[in-house]
C-alpha cells in the first residue's frame, strides 16, 4: 500500500465517490429523482373544475355544449352591466364541436356573451381556436344564439374536462339518478342488546315523493357502517356512494349541517346524541362538496 492509499482519500477519488452515489440514486426505485435516459417529467395541469361544479351547471342548463371560438369582439363597458372588477365582456363567434346535453338541431355557428379575466397586461385574452364547454340557455327566437346561465358558465376544454362532462351529465341522467333531498323528514335512532350496539336512520322528503333514507348499523368493537337507500325498502345492507357519482353529490353537497330538532321521533336525549353522533359519521366519510369554481 503506498502512501498515498493509506491517508486520507484524493480529490478525484472523492469526486468518483460522489458521482457513483448519484447514479444509485437515480437507480433506486421510488427515490424520486428522474432516471437516467427518460424524459422530464411533467406535471398534468390541475383540473378546472370538480363533479360538483359541473353537476350544479348541468341541471340548471337547458345545453351542454362544446365549441370552438373562432371570433371576439369585446363588449365597452359602459354596455356590460354587473361586470366584475378584472373582467371583460366578450361577445363571441363560436362553431358548435358537439352537443352533449340538450335540444338536437342547435346549428354550427354560435354566439354568446361571456366574461373572461384581465391579463396581467389589462387586456383581454385572444380566445381564438380555443376550445370550450358551455353550459347556456337558448334564446328565443334567435337561432344560433346562446345565453350563458351565469357570466363565467364556461369550462376550458381539456381531454380530463369534457371527459368529465360527460360522465356528469350521464349520471344525472341516467334512469337510475337519485332525486334532489328535501328536509330530513323523521330520525330515530335505537339502542341493541349489547353494549355499544344501535341503528339510526333518518329519512328525508324529496320533490317527487322518491323515499330516501341513511341507516347507520354500530356493532361492538367494529367502525360505524352507514348506507343510503334510494327505495322504499330500508335495506341494512346498503353502502355509501362512490365519489363523484349522482349519489355521492346529493348528499354530500345538500345534506345539512346537523339534523333539525322538528326530525327527531323521539324524546330520549340519549337517543338524540346517538343520532347526531352518526349523522357526523355519514358527513365526515361523505367528505366535502369540493367546488374549484368562484
Amino acid at each position: 500500500m503506498t502512501k498515498r492509499e493509506s491517508g486520507a482519500p484524493s480529490s478525484r477519488r472523492l469526486a468518483l465517490c460522489a458521482a457513483a452515489l448519484g447514479a444509485l440514486a437515480i437507480a433506486v426505485p421510488g427515490h424520486g429523482q428522474q432516471r437516467a435516459g427518460e424524459p422530464p417529467v411533467v406535471a398534468p395541469p390541475p383540473p378546472v373544475a370538480s363533479f360538483a361544479d359541473l353537476a350544479a351547471l348541468t341541471e340548471s342548463a337547458q345545453i351542454v355544449v362544446l365549441v370552438e371560438v373562432r371570433d371576439q369582439a369585446v363588449v365597452e363597458p359602459e354596455r356590460a352591466p354587473g361586470l366584475a372588477p378584472g373582467h371583460a365582456r366578450l361577445y363571441l363567434e363560436a362553431r358548435t364541436q358537439a352537443l352533449l346535453a340538450g335540444r338536437s338541431g342547435l346549428g354550427q355557428d354560435l354566439v354568446y356573451l361571456a366574461d373572461v379575466p384581465l391579463l396581467a397586461n389589462g387586456r383581454p385574452p385572444k380566445l381564438g381556436k380555443q376550445r370550450f364547454v358551455l353550459y347556456a340557455n337558448s334564446v328565443p327566437e334567435r337561432p344560433g344564439s346562446l345565453q350563458l346561465i351565469a357570466p363565467d358558465s364556461y369550462v376550458p376544454a381539456t381531454p380530463e374536462s369534457e371527459a368529465l362532462a360527460r360522465w356528469v351529465i350521464a349520471a344525472l341522467a341516467a334512469p337510475e339518478a337519485p332525486p334532489p333531498l328535501g328536509a330530513i323528514r323523521e330520525v330515530m335512532s335505537v339502542a341493541g342488546n349489547l353494549a355499544g350496539e344501535s341503528e339510526t336512520q333518518l329519512f328525508f322528503a324529496t320533490d317527487d315523493g322518491q323515499p330516501v333514507s341513511l341507516t347507520v348499523i354500530r356493532r361492538p368493537g367494529m367502525a360505524p357502517q352507514w348506507g343510503v337507500s334510494w327505495t322504499e325498502i330500508v335495506d341494512q345492507a346498503a353502502r355509501p356512494p362512490a365519489p363523484d357519482t349522482a349519489e355521492w353529490y346529493r348528499l354530500a353537497c345538500f345534506l345539512p349541517e346537523r339534523i333539525p330538532a322538528s326530525a327527531f321521533l323521539q324524546e330520549d336525549r340519549a337517543a338524540r346524541t346517538r343520532a347526531e353522533a352518526d349523522y357526523q359519521v355519514i358527513r365526515e366519510q361523505l367528505g366535502p362538496c369540493t367546488r374549484l369554481r368562484g
